[in-house]
């Protein structure tokens, strides 16, 4: 564990040290601020529904572009063999970027915080829907974390990972909105996959251990995936 934190502490300064971090975080936040504040005083609605609404879609483009680089440029530039010959395990190196990554969208959220704020000074606030949105948030940043670094290990080019990581982020987000294009007898099942339909349950309020269980197992498929292609290339 130690090992894997320095390389998360490692990865954090990375990203930190370049301006795509500070680009990234601009534009969620410019993104995410446009639709509550456009809610808050256009429409004179005091809630955070436009921006819990539309998080997961912003997700599925802002997480490509954070773990695009996490494994493609290291076999890109030949750092990874460097970092193999280090006394560390695949499993360290995994799991240290998986929490860089996982960390990197907490701070994201960390301003985003204001907006709640905002709403509190002006009246009431029903807090539990708020604790629910971003306990979601964090889940399905980390479920797309793990789908991007499974994305960054398929190739050596950047943009053909971050391609990749938004389809499927994007697939994820939007399947369960496509249910007319499956027979019936799957309905359930492709509903159940649908990444919106369990981070939206929670962003109510209502903290179901199925929910959470979808976003481990995503996690799980993605991190298991990225150590399969990952060993078959080393």
């Amino acid at each position: 564990m130690q090992q894997a934190i320095r390389i998360c502490n490692k990865e954090l300064k990375d990203y930190f040290i370049s301006p795509i971090a500070y680009i990234v975080i601009s534009i969620f936040l410019l993104v995410t601020g446009w639709f509550f504040f456009t809610t808050f005083f256009y429409y004179n609605q005091a809630d955070l529904r436009n921006f819990l609404g539309l998080l997961p879609i912003t997700f599925a483009f802002l997480i490509p572009a954070v773990t695009m680089r996490l494994f493609s440029e290291e076999m890109n530039v030949g750092s990874y063999e460097l970092l193999l010959t280090l006394p560390v395990t695949f499993k360290d190196i995994l799991l240290g970027k998986f929490l860089a990554g996982v960390l990197f969208v907490a701070a994201a959220l960390v301003p985003t915080l204001a907006y709640p704020i905002c709403i509190a000074f002006m009246g009431e606030l029903d807090w539990g829907p708020v604790a629910g949105g971003y306990l979601g948030a964090l889940l399905l940043g980390a479920a797309f974390v793990a789908v991007g670094l499974f994305s960054s290990s398929l190739t050596r080019n950047q943009i053909i990972a971050f391609i990749v990581g938004t389809a499927i982020c994007f697939s994820l987000t939007l399947i369960d909105k496509m249910l007319f294009f499956f027979p019936s007898s799957l309905l359930g099942v492709i509903g159940y996959l649908g990444a919106d339909f369990h981070f939206q349950n929670i962003a109510k309020g209502i903290v179901d251990s199925r929910d959470i269980l979808y976003f481990l197992s995503v996690v799980f498929i993605g991190l298991y995936g990225t150590h399969l292609v990952m060993q078959e290339k080393s």
